[in-house]
């Protein structure tokens, strides 16, 4: 990896944001990373410990001027590497919801992001060079009954970055889609999910799929589904009615049923 290439990376105060982080400086890029609380200032630290060069931003990406303070720290500072990866779920059914919490669910997921890659896009197609990591999730291959709001927005993103890395085919920019399902993280506390069979039960290693999406952004394929129980599911999900997947998507999030 050639020397001060520069990585940003969002939602990575914790989980699969902080591993790709990781990721990112164990392979010598330098970071700019950025979340919406004052842990990413502690990440930072953790990472800048490992030798990394590594700037902190403090921003709500649910925001364009969180967004445009992200991008003003990065400056003129071309990016190489964009791994969008901020995010947040919400459990519970959708009537139930908090509609103010539902509106960030799609402004941090969709509207953040999306703004946040048609910046960063635009500077790398000046240069003709530039990976993207999008973090995707096998929820968007089944409607989320009970996590109705999220999945769609994971649908979207899915269903987005194929459709943006055929734009930008002969761009000399790649864009990948990071799938993962159920994973380790500090996602289904913060959803209001604990009380489900989902929430509870065991996950996959945030550093493992985060190593996943890393190896795949490098390598420049559309997409990576991590964990072989994932990859049957999805492939499982192509082949069922809807449905039937919201129905089953019911026993794993609907609020009571988590493992006694």
């Amino acid at each position: 990896m050639p020397a001060n290439q520069l990585a940003v990376a969002t939602g990575a105060s914790t989980g699969i944001g902080l591993e790709l982080a990781r990721c990112c400086a164990e392979d010598g890029f330098d970071l700019v990373i950025a979340a919406n609380e004052p842990a990413i200032q502690q990440a930072a630290t953790e990472l800048r410990n490992s030798g990394a060069s590594v700037e902190a931003v403090e921003a709500d990406l649910a925001t364009t001027e969180g967004v445009d303070k992200l991008c003003a720290a990065v400056g003129d500072r071309p990016i190489d590497a964009l791994l969008a990866n901020a995010g947040v779920g919400l459990g519970k059914a959708f009537l139930d919801q908090d509609f103010t919490r539902v509106r960030r669910v799609i402004d941090t997921n969709l509207t953040g992001t999306l703004y946040l890659i048609h910046r960063a896009g635009n500077e790398m197609l000046r240069r003709g060079s530039g990976r993207i990591l999008i973090t995707g999730s096998i929820a968007g291959f089944m409607p989320g009954s009970f996590q109705a709001v999220y999945n769609g927005t994971k649908a979207f993103l899915d269903s987005f970055s194929f459709a943006l890395r055929e734009e930008l085919r002969d761009s000399g920019i790649t864009v990948t889609c990071l799938m993962p399902g159920a994973t380790e993280t500090e996602f289904f506390r913060r959803a209001d999910m604990m009380d489900t069979k989902v929430g509870t039960e065991e996950k996959d290693d945030a550093h493992e799929v985060a190593k996943a999406g890393f190896d795949a952004m490098l390598r420049g394929e559309s997409d990576i589904v991590t964990g072989m129980k994932n990859k049957i599911q999805t492939t499982v999900a192509n082949v069922t009615p809807n449905e039937m997947l919201a129905r089953q998507h019911r026993k794993m999030a609907e609020p009571g049923t988590a493992k006694q």
